[in-house]
Formats: C-alpha cells, structure tokens, sequence
C-alpha cells in the first residue's frame, strides 16, 4: 500500500502538536515498509548465493530538523536497520546501503499541497531528479561482493 500524497513528510510541528496516527503511518511507511521488504528478499537472495539491498534513507535520518520528528525518527531507525541487516547477512553475500538522495522532485514533493516541501528550498542544496540518483544506486548495486556493506552514501550538499 502506497501513502497518499502528503502522508510522510515533514510536518512542521513539535512532537507535542503531531498527530499520533501520521506518526505511526509515517514509521510503518519509512521503517516497516523496509523491514519486511527485506525479510521477504534475505532468503531469496541467499538462494542465489548473494546480493545487495539498498534502502533509501535521509540527511534527516542522522540530523535534526525542526517539525521533522516522525519522519527523522523513521529514517534515522532504517539507518540502523542497515547496519544491524549487513552485519547479519554478511555471511550470505548479501551487502545492506543506505542511498540518501537529498532532495529529489517527484509526485510527493508537493505533499499534495502544490507547495514545495521545506527541504526542497534550502539554500545551497542540489535538488535533483530522479535521473541525477541512478548512477549512485547503479554504484551501490553493481560493487563487488567482498565491496561496501553497512554504509551510508549520499549526494547532499549541505548538512543540517
């Protein structure tokens, strides 16, 4: 199930004025979605003797942002689901990445509003399209076996 436009993003409210259920859907979405996307690819892929899972993760995810809770939370929880996935299924030829794309214009980047998200207008960062993320994930998913697990690659330009 794919969330509505607007769903999980950032809110722009304290942790005391969030809603609870966008918090969780937030979670299920950034964190669950992954966690059993991946426990249903591990046994296929040691089937096939190896393979790479690259998970899509946010600048967020190891920083802060103010009305960023839910959604920096969630990433910051699959940054260590990466870590804690890799060093599990190193045995198994399976490397486990996190790509953190930074701001990319899609569908969702309006969160439905027809405004852009705040992250999308910082100064000094390189909002990209989808097109300028394909070679790092072609990086990712082509590094040789004994290549990098449990990392983290970015293409952000600014840090928070």
């Amino acid at each position: 199930m794919f969330p509505e436009k607007g769903t999980v993003a950032l809110e722009g409210r304290t942790v005391e004025e969030s809603d609870p259920a966008r918090w969780q859907r937030t979670l299920d979405v950034n964190l669950v979605g992954a966690y059993r996307c991946a426990r249903l690819a591990i046994p296929h892929l040691r089937r096939r003797g190896g393979g790479k899972i690259i998970t899509i993760g946010s600048r967020l995810g190891h920083s802060s942002y103010l009305g960023s809770s839910a959604y920096a939370c969630s990433k910051a929880a699959l940054w260590m689901l990466v870590r804690i996935l890799a060093n599990e299924v190193r045995a198994d030829n399976i490397a486990v990445n996190e790509l953190i794309p930074g701001p990319v214009l899609t569908a969702m980047t309006d969160q439905g509003t027809g405004r852009r998200s705040p992250v999308m207008n910082l100064p000094e960062e390189w909002v990209k399209t989808p097109d300028d993320v394909v070679p790092l994930a072609l990086f990712l998913a082509t590094q040789p076996v004994l290549g990098p697990t449990g990392q983290s690659f970015g293409l952000n330009r600014r840090t928070f």
